[in-house]
């Protein structure tokens, strides 16, 4: 630092004259007073300047030491702690004599092994407005894994039964405990052997399947054979269990309930929805592996030379809490700080027969299934973390979780979701709000749970969910959900009826209006604004970017960016509100190259000042469908809906069937864009103008959209994603508003 600060003056004294020389002598003695007092200055003030902590954590310390920086002292005696869990204690007992300072402690770089979740309690709380930060040593990166490296491997018998001929010679094997789910190298996840896909036959139920000749056997070791299926709908996956197989009467029997009938799929008949894993004849290429537990053996193609890791643990951090779950109060942990760690290496989790499902079962309640999970928190913080190769989801804020912030992590490689807020089920406690969701990075995660969202928020309102970028999914991208009203009259099932307070609703099952249901739903007043997301929906259908249902009233969507969502399938939309679903403003929207549909819009939902453009058309291509009526009270306004080709339905309703007025052929109400609030649109197709003139046309004789145009809206260069408009553009005419796209997706950390 001192070098650069004076660089500049040791250039200009060099020279021969004695006047010069004079002045260098002169400036090398100011060099020596700025450098005393810059050191005094540095001493008063080095806390801040060189990141000083109260302790510190290196895989080079001891437990047995006082914390301190440096590896040891002259004798070697003294130094930094070895482990989290030390470190974590030793700021309880300082806390103890000084309760309302800060405390931090710095994490040196390396890999830290935890063989037992760290967990912090009350007594690790901030008191007062003071924090206690976990943060990475400045300019180091610290690593917590759970994986165990497995040894003792050998060459396995190229006679062993059920092994493929093109394996043999080739699969190592070891002997191990335990049950594990998944395995690392270095690389990141081992896939496990899997085999092709086929497709359910009729007849099943939740615990039973038909199967197809010769895709199911009765392994001698059956309890660890496992099925991956998609139960008769496309948005959700089971990993299934086997209890038994008939071969004869291909009848196999899992020992837990899948989320719905095994049979084929409702609208994807002729797509694959089920295949078997962790079987030994299906070991067939490299990465692969297999664990026989009643044999106590594992079976890996090794893929490269790197150390294989078996997880031991689903959660690396827990938060908790007081929670009373059946009663009104909890007591929060406090202003707890986690910065700059990276966590990897747990294990997946499993279904369990107590679970119970949020919507769809796209998770569970309350269930220990993340890397890093706040549960009973308020004024905590997740930043600028890395998760990464993990067999479950990343963070979650469970049941009591306020005023918490999860920014500018980065989730990438997980087995399951990105982030989770999870309130209580429905009922009087709400207390899962006004969280702050800013910044991450989330991609490439669902390798396991393939229906896992990037961030999802259940029964959790009041939040700001802001510029986040989601991509590489293979569903659906971000999810505001809680409660749909037809679940309080079901009969128990996993699926959201467990997670009812009764006591809190009536005390039994009955029917309730959207208005008595109303009170119980948290998922309101949420701001999803300024994410970016894009190539989601790889893998499952019936999905969107965002997608809104069973929340409560005043959820805002606005200045998003979607696009390129380019699957091939039909049941997919940018931005989605369901069944149900009201109250929800859609609004300054850019909706870009996304497959099958744009905005779907049911009941009284507002869609203003929206771009839909170039949608990937077959085999749908409908810019905004409506799809549950009445619209009265709904909005379509100021919304620009763009084509290039002209396989374009600008706005596609829910028209009434055959012989009936009021409905269509499957009895549901109608959805009309007359029956909106619908004006100040612009429709325009750039292969076939006419395509918008005559929709327009049409429009006005239903009675409105009296002042929208079919114009090109004049984009600067739409072909290569500007859409700034034109100076004049005829949306300016219409009060359309510019939406910034520079304002959307990651900001650049002020660290960086």
């Amino acid at each position: 630092m001192l070098e650069i600060l004076f660089s500049d003056t040791i250039k200009i004294t060099q020279g021969r004259s004695p006047r010069r020389i004079r002045k260098k002598k002169y400036t090398h003695s100011m060099k020596r007073i700025i450098t005393l007092f810059i050191t005094l200055f540095l001493f008063m003030i080095g806390p801040q300047v060189r990141g000083q902590a109260d302790y510190y954590v290196s895989v080079d310390g001891s437990d047995d030491w006082s914390g301190t920086l440096s590896e040891s002292n002259s004798q070697g005696t003294d130094g930094p702690f070895a482990t989290l869990t030390r470190a974590r204690d030793a700021v309880r007992e300082s806390k103890s004599r000084s309760p309302s300072r800060d405390f931090a402690v710095h994490i040196r770089r390396g890999r830290y092994q935890l063989n037992e979740t760290v967990v912090f309690g009350l007594e690790d709380s901030g008191e007062r407005n003071s924090t206690v930060t976990y943060a990475a040593y400045p300019g180091e990166k610290p690593v917590f894994s759970s994986g165990r490296m497995i040894k003792g491997w050998k060459r396995a018998p190229a006679d062993l039964p059920g092994l493929p001929a093109e394996a043999r010679g080739k699969v190592m094997v070891a002997e191990v405990f335990g049950n594990f789910k998944t395995l690392y190298d270095g690389e990141g996840m081992l896939p496990r052997a899997k085999s092709e896909g086929f497709i359910t036959l009729k007849g099943g139920s939740r615990t039973e399947m038909h199967f197809p000749d010769g895709t199911l056997k009765n392994w001698s070791n059956i309890s660890d054979v496992e099925i991956i299926v998609r139960p008769h709908h496309a948005w959700i996956s089971n990993i299934l269990p086997l209890q038994s197989v008939d071969e004869k009467a291909r009848i196999a029997r899992t020992s837990i309930q899948a989320t719905y009938a095994m049979n084929v799929l409702h609208f994807l008949k002729t797509t694959d929805n089920c295949w078997v894993e962790n079987v030994l004849e299906e070991l067939n290429e490299p990465g692969e592996w297999v664990l026989n537990t009643e044999a106590g053996k594992v079976y890996l193609w090794p893929r490269n030379q790197t150390p294989v890791l078996a997880p031991q643990l689903l959660e690396l951090i827990r938060v908790e809490g007081e929670i009373d779950k059946e009663g009104p109060t909890d007591i929060p942990v406090r202003n707890l700080v986690f910065r700059g760690l990276t966590f990897m290496h747990g294990e997946r989790y499993t279904l369990a027969e107590n679970d119970a499902g949020l919507q769809h079962d796209w998770d569970m309640l309350d269930k220990a299934n993340a890397l890093v999970r706040l549960r009973g928190t308020e004024n905590c913080t997740i930043e600028q973390c890395h998760f990464t190769h993990s067999g479950s989801g990343a963070i979650r804020v469970d049941l009591h979780g306020m005023e918490n912030t999860i920014s500018g992590n980065h989730i990438e490689q997980m087995g399951g979701g990105g982030i989770l807020l999870c309130g209580y089920g429905p009922g009087t406690k709400d207390v899962n709000r006004k969280n702050l969701v800013y910044n991450n990075h989330i991609h490439h995660i669902g390798k396991i749970y393939i229906h896992s969202p990037g961030i999802f928020l259940w029964q959790s309102g009041e939040n700001k969910v802001a510029n986040n970028l989601i991509h590489h999914t293979p569903y659906s991208g971000m999810i505001v959900s809680g409660f749909m009203t037809h679940f309080f009259e079901r009969t128990d099932n996993r699926e959201l009826v467990r997670t009812i307070r009764w006591q809190e609703v009536g005390g039994e099952r009955s029917e309730k209006t959207d208005a008595e249901a109303l009170p119980y739903k948290h998922s309101y007043d949420n701001i999803i604004e300024y994410n970016e997301i894009h190539h989601v929906m790889e893998t499952m259908g019936d999905g969107n970017g965002i997608y809104v249902r069973g929340a409560g009233a005043g959820n805002v969507l606005r200045r998003n960016y979607i696009h390129h969502l380019v699957a091939p399938m039909h049941m997919q939309a940018a931005l989605r509100t369901d069944g149900g679903q009201r109250d929800t403003l859609i609004t300054e929207n850019i909706i870009y190259k996304c497959t099958a549909q744009g905005i779907i819009l049911k009941l009284n939902n507002r869609a203003e000042n929206n771009w839909v453009i170039d949608l990937i058309a077959p085999p749908r291509g409908h810019y905004m469908s409506l799809r549950e009526g009445p619209m009265t009270d709904a909005v379509i306004k100021r919304n620009i809906f763009y084509a290039s080709t002209d396989n374009v339905t600008f706005i596609d309703e829910l028209k009434p069937g055959k012989g009936k007025q009021t409905e269509d052929s499957r009895g549901r109400e109608l959805a009309l864009a007359k029956d909106a609030d619908t004006d100040y649109n612009i429709y325009f197709c750039a292969e076939d103008p006419r395509l918008g003139q005559e929709m327009l046309k049409q429009q006005q004789r239903d009675g409105v959209d009296d002042n929208s145009l079919a114009l090109d809206p004049l984009f600067v260069d739409p072909e290569n994603g500007d859409f700034s408009f034109l100076p004049n553009s005829p949306a300016h005419k219409l009060g359309i508003a510019q939406i910034d796209l520079s304002q959307i997706g990651l900001r650049k950390h002020k660290d960086n």
